[in-house]
């Protein structure tokens, strides 16, 4: 009796009269068993949701205010370090109308030709970087999405690496390089740093773009535009690219950060950007230096904010002409 009892537990459930077909009942448990688990952690949160609202927000507002103050402490530090005297303790905004003025001395009398040419060069190298990238990248992606490969993991592993190398061991590497460049084939001018900012940014914009690259159907976009006559520059650029807004959106923002805030290579290098300049200026003028390291990161932050706010307009504007 009892070898009978298990048995009809692993045997087929069969309704001849509504003509249901056979179902392990042990795979159906373990199936019903694996979505409950599953959705315990949901089940548990929209109970707490719906039992306590307010405990609910209150917790979510409680992490929300925690994580703004982890961020924003430092910098309200680095707004009373710019405008109040360490030694007196005199309250001055010497050093922002120094910076908005586009003065060429501060208070102090330290020239400040030095920090706008670092933050020309600066602006510069952002553009040259997100050109060059872009360049670099998007007909690479593009043609390993064609045709997958093996080389597909090596790419992704070359473009990853800068990832593993800190910035101090890039420079032993590219040191003899620049030398060469200086010498032979170009100048010392910093624009020519964007060849090796390009070297720093290719985990971001890699990620960025592969993200972009994953969410649209390339191949059949560009099989269905070379079959009606579309050149390969008219399938990258008409076709292609306007696809990838976001995606060239977030990766140039991303090189922009990147490069606005880049030190090391700069300065082991002996060329000028801004942070180097900012440096240079902190030793006779801390506190315009503090609030001009305060603006390039407010300017950081709200380069994120705007491509935040970009991605999600493109996407509404998306999901709205899909339907």
């Amino acid at each position: 009796m009892g070898v009978k009892e298990e048995h009809s537990l692993v045997t087929p459930a069969w309704d001849a009269g509504e003509g249901v077909a056979p179902v392990n009942t042990l795979d159906g448990v373990a199936h019903a068993s694996a979505d409950a688990s599953a959705d315990a952690p949901r089940s548990r949160r929209t109970h707490l949701e719906g039992e306590h609202p307010m405990l609910f927000a209150a917790y979510q507002w409680g992490i929300l205010a925690l994580v703004l103050a982890f961020l924003f402490i430092p910098l309200l530090g680095m707004l009373i370090f710019s405008v109040r005297f360490p030694l007196t303790g005199a309250w001055t905004a010497g050093a922002w109308e120094t910076i908005f003025s586009f003065s060429g001395t501060t208070a102090s009398g330290t020239d400040m030709s030095l920090l706008w040419e670092g933050l020309f060069n600066s602006l510069a190298l952002s553009l040259f970087t997100v050109v060059l990238m872009l360049a670099l990248l998007l007909p690479t992606m593009l043609a390993l999405k064609i045709r997958p490969s093996k080389l597909s993991r090596v790419v992704e592993f070359i473009c990853l690496l800068p990832l593993a190398i800190p910035a101090i061991v890039l420079v032993v590497g590219l040191a003899p390089i620049y030398r060469f460049i200086s010498i032979h084939v170009f100048n010392t001018h910093p624009i020519w740093l964007g060849f090796a900012y390009t070297i720093l940014v290719l985990p971001f914009a890699y990620r960025a773009l592969d993200a972009g690259f994953s969410t649209i159907p390339v191949k059949t976009l560009v099989e269905a535009s070379r079959s009606l006559g579309a050149s390969w520059p008219t399938v990258m650029l008409r076709v292609i690219i306007p696809n990838l807004r976001g995606a060239i959106g977030a990766a140039s923002f991303i090189t922009i950060a990147v490069v606005l805030g880049e030190f090391t290579i700069a300065s082991l290098l002996n060329r000028n950007n801004l942070q180097v300049a900012i440096f240079q200026l902190g030793q006779d003028d801390s506190m315009t230096a503090t609030a001009l390291a305060l603006l390039t990161m407010v300017l950081g932050i709200v380069l994120l904010m705007a491509l935040e706010i970009v991605s999600y307009e493109l996407k509404k504007k998306r999901e709205k002409n899909g339907k």
